[in-house]
């Protein structure tokens, strides 16, 4: 089980920081077109995407804001967050195989506990994949918890 602390309103600073990695799995994609029904062969058909711009499978665009939106509530602010906007431009492909770090910036602390975030995510050759900026609405108070341990899925 993990044990996180969020970072409440009155805490952030701009220009803070804060990182989450994965490696993209064939798992992931499999789950990912499942939860979302984006059956798009470019992600799912190897003899497809060979015929693509991209020559290989990819994995879906946001499956990246996914890992965005899980930087976000468990890294910085942490628990508690709650988004109210993303934007975010795709620059380059994301690979099966891949390691994805999302970044996170404070850069401006609105009223009302909103709060902007740079959303960046960069490949293991330190490429970026995706840019992006967030608003959320931070955390009031300072909590510790532990995160939900979720069950194994097999694919088959």
């Amino acid at each position: 089980m993990t044990q996180v602390t969020n970072t409440p309103y009155e805490a952030l600073e701009v220009g803070q920081t804060a990182s989450f990695s994965k490696t993209v799995e064939e798992r992931d994609i499999q789950l990912f077109a499942a939860m979302s029904g984006d059956h798009n062969p470019v992600h799912l058909d190897a003899e497809y995407a060979a015929g693509t711009m991209f020559k290989e499978r990819i994995a879906h665009g946001m499956f990246s804001g996914a890992l965005i939106s899980a930087a976000v509530a468990c890294e910085l602010p942490g628990p508690g967050t709650i988004y109210i906007g993303q934007t975010m431009s795709f620059q380059k492909p994301v690979k099966i195989g891949d390691t994805l770090t999302v970044r996170l910036e404070i850069l401006e602390k609105l009223p009302k506990f909103r709060v902007r975030i740079a959303t960046r995510v960069f490949n293991q050759r330190e490429e970026l994949v995706v840019d992006g900026v967030a608003e959320i609405l931070a955390p009031r108070k300072q909590q510790s918890l532990t995160l939900t341990e979720l069950p194994a899925i097999n694919i088959g």
